[in-house]
């Protein structure tokens, strides 16, 4: 079942963003990056709350936002959901998420199960359903948002780091699959960024823990970064792709090799 915030439909002169996830974190902060970009956006995720703020953000400034309450894991609301849409030019399949730190030998077989079914069958139920309005556009773009965690392994992660090494094949696959059309397909991997939700739902609610993981970090990512990246992604001509575009704040050097302390950042006085 899917719900909007309201029964008009999007200009028709505008180009139309559907943003999985993007309730909070990035997903919210795309659906802003776009808006003042000219995209009518469409937030879609399984909380209408989180999505209903979105909308009044974007719209406080002037921008077109609707709330799609569309849960990626269940194939019936994404093709309910993506149904009623009347076009999509640019889809960010950023849904998705982490859940735990254990090592493989206590990993949860839920948690790992869930994490698949977010980040990697439900960015393919999102992708199967937009095709047909992409196909129509002349700004087809595919957005997934991946991880650090779709190319390097570290201990701890390796449930989370086998689900975004998924989310990348599928797009480096979907790139080849879609050789010839008009369509761009980029992953998008961050590093390190601080949200209000992604270690504090990875560590079940451990507020103390969550606020530990970025402890002493200089400057982590914020949404906004990893937004403005997508943005440039989008606004890029047609005829330029972004494979893969890895964002990693200067602290991070590697998942592995994080700096705690102060950077000198030489600020002009």
């Amino acid at each position: 079942m899917t719900e909007q915030t309201t029964d008009q439909p999007s200009d028709q002169t505008r180009p139309l963003a559907l943003i999985t996830g993007g309730g909070t974190g990035i997903g919210a902060a795309t659906a802003r990056r776009l808006s003042r970009d000219g995209f009518d956006v469409v937030v879609a995720g399984r909380r209408r709350e989180k999505l209903d703020e979105v909308v009044t953000t974007v719209e406080a400034v002037g921008g077109s936002a609707r709330a799609l309450v569309m849960d990626v894991t269940d194939g019936g609301s994404v093709a309910a959901g993506v149904g009623s849409l009347e076009r999509c030019d640019v889809l960010v399949n950023n849904a998705g998420g982490a859940l735990g730190v254990n090592r493989v030998e206590d990993g949860d077989p839920g948690e790992w199960e869930r994490m698949y079914a977010t980040n990697v069958v439900g960015t393919m139920r999102v992708v199967q359903a937009a095709l047909p309005l992409l196909r129509r556009s002349s700004r087809a773009t595919i957005v997934d948002i991946s991880s650090i965690a779709g190319e390097r392994v570290y201990e701890g992660g390796a449930g989370y780091v086998a689900a975004k090494h998924g989310t990348s094949v599928v797009s480096e696959t979907l790139r080849l699959e879609l050789n010839g059309e008009n369509i761009r397909v980029s992953d998008i991997r961050p590093g390190m960024v601080h949200t209000e939700e992604f270690s504090l739902t990875r560590l079940h609610g451990d507020r103390a823990a969550a606020d530990k993981v970025y402890d002493g970090v200089d400057r982590p990512l914020v949404a906004d970064d990893v937004a403005e990246c997508v943005g440039f992604v989008v606004g890029l001509p047609q005829h330029v792709n972004i494979d893969t575009m890895v964002i990693k704040p200067v602290a991070q050097a590697a998942p592995h090799k994080l700096h705690r302390g102060p950077i000198d950042w030489k600020t002009e006085q």
